[in-house]
């Protein structure tokens, strides 16, 4: 009997890791409804990422209001995977806004990141797991911290206010009103970015533009990011912006290294470890993974090719389904992957495909088992 693993990501704004994992299965199983599927929810630090870890260790979920990333209150959901171990998503308190004339990174916050991770302290938890995909801005982490107790002064002594356009303000940091808890507790961060806070490949260059900011915008968000590395050396003799993954989340990356003490890990390595995917791995037969789109730049951490470099340790085949094939995918066939299948495999709009989402998944589902029965 053939074993398949699927282990995908979610198709962002169309459906989650589980959805996706369930509409393939439905399409293998109109080829062959003998096989054997085993679906395990995925991600790399982004959206998913408390779905994944919670599945692996049933964990319980929660949810806590929040200042979002507009400054008005939000529920964000948040996770306990044991007594001690937590999981928070940016993308719950700080997430990515899809209408770009609503929202600039210049005003978005990172207040209620800061206020899962209080929250996540208030069940004496000792690590936290923060995933640090999706967002919507790019404060540096400053409101991250500031929920945290740490202050952000400009030249008059006074707290600098919430977003982006605050950065240039800050002239000092205090970070003697931390929450102590954190001294205590392991702030991970888990990121599928290697980008550092501030330059060409830094969080406003690259990322900045996606969230809705303006050319001029962007410029502005790149002196302020520099802006808070420069204090934030004056102010307490370190500072991490060349760090790789230091720009993630906006500079959340940067913020956790630097104000936090905390840590930085390949968002898909450690989730891998995490849900002992290579047990199932051993298992299987063939790999079917993915993610919304695939080009030459999921090569830099994104969950599909951890899990074909993993897969190929056992010289399984790995066959990823992807709703959108980007440019330079010669780079994705060079990290053992053996074929790239589109859902969308005729031409439609965005919201058509997000709409039929489970019949183009199932589709690409029976067409990624009957390439493997070829090959065999």
């Amino acid at each position: 009997m053939t074993k398949v693993l699927i282990a995908s990501d979610s198709f962002k704004g169309s459906a989650s890791s589980s959805q996706v994992a369930e509409y393939i299965a439905k399409g293998i199983k109109k080829v062959d409804a003998t096989i054997d599927i085993k679906k395990i929810p995925i991600a790399d630090g982004g959206e998913g990422t408390i779905e994944s870890l919670l599945s692996a260790c049933h964990g319980k979920s929660y949810t806590k209001k929040v200042v979002g990333a507009l400054g008005s209150e939000i529920n964000a959901t948040w996770g306990m995977m044991s007594d001690d171990e937590a999981v928070i998503e940016v993308a719950e308190a700080a997430g990515f806004i899809v209408d770009k004339s609503k929202v600039s990174p210049m005003k978005t916050t990172t207040y209620g990141v800061g206020q899962l991770i209080e929250e996540a302290l208030n069940h004496d938890v000792k690590t936290i797991y923060i995933g640090l995909g999706g967002s919507s801005t790019t404060d540096g982490g400053v409101g991250l911290a500031q929920a945290l107790g740490v202050h952000f002064y400009d030249d008059n002594g006074q707290e600098v206010g919430l977003g982006g356009q605050e950065l240039i303000k800050i002239k000092d940091i205090d970070i003697s009103n931390i929450d102590g808890r954190l001294s205590k507790c392991q702030i991970i961060g888990l990121s599928d970015v290697t980008n550092p806070l501030t330059g060409e490949e830094g969080s406003a260059y690259v990322f900045s533009p996606q969230k809705g900011a303006t050319s001029d915008e962007v410029e502005q968000l790149e002196l302020g990011l520099q802006n808070l590395r420069k204090v934030s050396k004056k102010a307490l003799g370190k500072e991490y912006g060349d760090t790789p993954g230091a720009g993630a989340a906006g500079g959340i990356g940067f913020a956790l290294l630097t104000l936090l003490g905390g840590q930085l890990e390949s968002g898909i390595q450690k989730i891998m470890r995490l849900i002992k995917l290579e047990e199932e791995i051993k298992r299987a037969d063939l790999v079917i993974t993915g993610e919304g789109q695939m080009d030459g730049q999921s090569i830099k951490g994104k969950a599909p090719i951890g899990i074909a470099k993993l897969a190929k340790k056992y010289k399984l085949p790995v066959i990823v389904i992807t709703g959108s094939i980007g440019n330079s995918i010669e780079k994705v066939y060079e990290n053992d992957v053996d074929l790239v299948i589109s859902s969308t495999s005729s031409p439609m709009t965005l919201e058509e495909a997000v709409k039929n989402s489970d019949k183009l998944l199932g589709l690409a589902g029976m067409t990624a088992i009957k390439a493997y029965n070829l090959r065999n």
